[in-house]
Order: C-alpha cells, then sequence, then structure tokens
C-alpha cells in the first residue's frame, strides 16, 4: 500500500493518479472537510479510467499533528510520500504554517521510525536550499544560511526538512525532493496556479526577478523515480528550467490570448506596493495581495541545477513552454468565454 499525505493538493492529486495508473494501491489522508474539487478534475485531466481509479482510492481522515491519526493510516503501509504542506507569505499563517510543515512532519518521522522504518518521499523546496554568492545556478550543495531575507514560509520548509534530515540520522530510509515553482491546473484562485488568473485579467506589470518552475507532472514523476531507485539519504532538486518573472508572464499572456506585461516595477515601487497594500489591509481587515516577503520574492534572480536527478535518474522534463501552452487550454476550459 502506497500512502500520500496532503494528496488533495496540487502535488498530491498529481501523484496519486499518477501511482493509480500505474496499477498500484493507494491510501490518502484528507482532513474531515477537505475540498475535493481538485483531485476529481486531475483524475478526469489524467486517469486512464477515472471514475473506476478514484473510487479506488482508499481515504483515511486525519491531521499530521494529531500522532493518534498516524496508527490506521501507516497500517499495512510500503512506502509513504509527504506532500502536506501550508504555502503561504502571509504573516497572519505563521502559526499554521509552523505547525503543520514542521510538527506534522516530525510526528509523520516520529511515526515511521516506530512502525519499523517506512520508506519516505519528503517534498521539501528550493525555499529551503542556501543562497548563490553568484550568477552560478543553485544546487544541492548550497548549504541554507539564516538571513532576515528568508521568508517565513522558507523557514517552515528548512525547519521541515531538517526533521527528515533528523529521521535519516535516526535509521529512516528517505528520500527529498526540492521542486521549483510548480505549475500545474491547481485552484486557480491561490498558489503558483493563480498567475495564470492574473495573466488572464490582463496583468500590467513585472519585475526583474527570475526564478526556477518545473510542471507538477514531472515533480510526480521524479518522486516517483527517487523512490524506485532508493536513493535514500539523498536530496534532489526538480526544475525544468529558469525564466524570468516577465518572460513567464509573457508566455502565459500568449497562450490566454492576453497582452503581456510592460510595466517594470522597480524596488521602490514594489517596496511602496506592499507598504500601501499592508495599510489598506489593517483597516479593511483583509489579507493584502502583495506582502514584504513577495516582494522581495519578486526582485530576487535565481537559478537552478537539477543536474544531479537528471544524471540519477535519466528523466527527461517536459519543456517550460508546452507545461505553460497544456495549463493555458485547461484554463480556457474553466473559463469558457461568454
Amino acid at each position: 500500500m502506497i500512502l500520500i499525505t496532503g494528496a488533495t493538493g496540487l502535488v498530491g492529486s498529481h501523484l496519486m493518479v499518477e501511482l493509480s495508473n500505474s496499477g498500484l494501491p493507494v491510501r490518502a489522508m484528507k482532513r474531515k472537510h477537505s475540498d475535493m474539487s481538485l483531485v476529481e478534475k486531475v483524475f478526469r485531466l489524467y486517469a486512464n479510467d477515472p471514475q473506476t481509479q478514484l473510487a479506488g482510492i482508499q481515504w483515511v481522515e486525519g491531521d499530521l499533528t494529531d500522532i493518534v491519526a498516524f496508527d490506521e493510516f501507516l497500517d499495512g503501509a510500503e512506502q509513504v510520500f509527504h506532500c502536506a504542506a501550508v504555502v503561504s507569505f502571509h504573516p497572519s499563517q505563521i502559526h499554521q504554517m509552523m505547525l503543520t510543515n514542521v510538527q506534522g512532519t516530525a510526528n509523520l518521522v516520529n511515526a515511521l521510525l516506530h512502525k519499523g522504518n517506512i520508506p519516505l518521499c519528503h517534498v521539501s523546496s528550493i525555499a529551503s536550499l542556501g543562497r548563490s554568492e553568484t550568477w552560478e545556478e543553485i544546487t544541492e550543495g548550497h548549504l541554507w544560511k539564516n538571513s532576515d531575507h528568508n521568508s517565513r514560509y522558507s523557514v517552515s520548509k528548512y525547519a521541515s526538512e531538517r526533521e527528515v534530515w533528523r529521521g535519516i540520522a535516526e535509521g529512516l530510509n528517505a528520500t527529498i525532493v526540492n521542486p521549483s515553482v510548480i505549475l500545474g491546473p491547481g485552484n486557480w484562485k491561490s498558489g503558483s496556479s493563480e498567475l495564470f488568473t492574473l495573466v488572464w485579467k490582463g496583468l500590467k506589470f513585472y519585475t526583474n526577478g527570475s526564478t526556477g518552475y518545473v510542471d507538477v507532472r514531472d515533480v510526480a514523476k521524479s518522486m516517483m523515480l527517487v523512490m524506485e531507485k532508493q536513493f535514500f539519504g539523498e536530496r534532489f532538486i526538480v526544475s525544468a528550467g529558469n525564466l524570468t518573472y516577465r518572460q513567464l508572464f509573457s508566455q502565459m499572456a500568449f497562450c490566454l490570448g492576453k497582452k503581456p506585461p510592460t510595466i517594470n516595477v522597480s524596488p521602490w515601487m514594489a517596496e511602496a506596493a506592499w507598504r500601501a497594500l499592508a495599510v489598506k489591509g489593517f483597516f479593511t481587515r483583509t489579507r493584502p495581495a502583495i506582502t514584504r516577503e513577495t516582494a522581495r520574492t519578486s526582485l530576487a534572480s535565481k537559478s537552478y541545477s537539477s543536474e544531479k536527478l537528471i544524471k540519477a535518474t535519466g528523466i527527461e522534463f517536459i519543456p517550460l513552454e508546452k507545461s505553460i501552452t497544456d495549463i493555458c487550454r485547461i484554463f480556457l476550459d474553466d473559463h469558457p468565454q461568454v
């Protein structure tokens, strides 16, 4: 039995389909009132037999912060894929993010060790890696450095990954993947999938920053490969390529039939924007669309290398242009023009 946490999210739902298409039995953890719409959509898009395969998933209600929930969940497990995480750059969510990402991972690691060392694949992030002091690509060898520039999300993912390394030191067979920004047909109102909505609505602005991107299907494939080959005690960057934000938004705009962004946002403009929106959010009791952390992230220029993963597994990534085109097609199907 293959187990998945975070199965109702972008990565978890796509991994679940890949495992199901391979004929593997899957047990997935979800909260009592989890939204299943994304899971249903992903199965419709990619499953060989959507209705039958989705009905074959064994669901267990539980929460990573509740250690009692692991008893039923881990019974008979052969492998565990840990995809559950809170992704947020809003200060108000730091407590929940640390609780789920760090304490939840610690609970899972402890339960796996207690159950007799069930193999684990942990979904970390490039956010948990160190920075490059030059323009060179960031690799698995770039170690974390404490800095005021680290986002709260980065801190939570770094601490979460440390719990897995702690488990490895105690004898756990575990491997770690560090995806870059994951592109996929997720919830169009949150996460990286919301970028397609912003461009569709006529995004006019871009920053000079850059980062790595990868198709969610490749993330799922990479996870299955590193577990199949038992690369325990290792971590792998999963990134198909690097793009500037202007390149990304322009490609999205072209595929969606919209005008590309033309107004460059300078550092001082980004600084002014998050401060103004923070004040507005305080008085309106709403979360600002731009925070200090998202403003800083959008201005940073970083590139990432997946050479280690490619050499180890032979994976061929979906080109980013094709990935963006595929996702835009799904987005337009979900947003028919009236």
